[in-house]
C-alpha cells in the first residue's frame, strides 16, 4: 500500500556488539587504561529522515548492515590500537572513527553511540 504515510520524519537505530582489546596510550603513568585490556563494545547506529512514501521506509536495514559488516571484521577480536586511525582508542575516538567510516555508505547517518561497558557511552553526531 504506497502512499499511506504523509510524509514523516522518523530515526531507526540498529545496534551491534563487538569484543576487542585496547589501551590508552595518552593517559597518566600508572593509570589504569594505560594497560591493555578488552572490553565488551556495542555500537548504535542511527539514521534520521523522512519515510518515502513508496517504500513505507527511510532506509533498508540492510544497507546498515552491510555498511557496519567492514568494520565488525577490523574491529572484533582485534587490538584497536592497531587499526590505522585508533591508536588512542578512546570511547569519543572510536564513534567519531565509525562515523567516518559509515557516513559516506549512509547518507542519513544522524549518530554513532559507542558503549565501552554498560554504563559508559559516547555518542557523537558529525560536525
Amino acid at each position: 500500500m504506497a502512499g499511506i504515510l504523509p510524509t514523516v520524519n522518523v530515526e531507526l537505530t540498529k545496534e551491534y556488539r563487538f569484543e576487542a582489546a585496547h589501551r590508552l596510550p595518552c593517559v597518566p603513568e600508572g593509570h589504569k587504561c594505560s594497560r591493555t585490556h578488552g572490553h565488551s563494545y556495542k555500537v548504535e547506529i542511527s539514521v534520521a529522515g523522512p519515510v518515502d512514501p513508496q517504500t513505507g521506509w527511510l532506509i533498508d536495514f540492510g544497507v546498515i548492515d552491510d555498511a557496519w559488516a567492514v568494520l565488525f571484521a577490523r574491529f572484533d577480536h582485534h587490538d584497536l590500537n592497531d587499526v590505522p586511525g585508533l591508536e588512542n582508542s578512546t570511547c569519543e575516538n572510536i564513534a567519531i572513527y565509525v562515523w567516518r567510516e559509515l557516513r559516506p555508505h549512509i547518507p542519513p547517518l544522524s549518530a554513532v553511540t559507542v558503549w565501552e561497558t554498560y554504563d559508559s557511552k559516547c555518542t557523537y553526531r558529525g560536525g
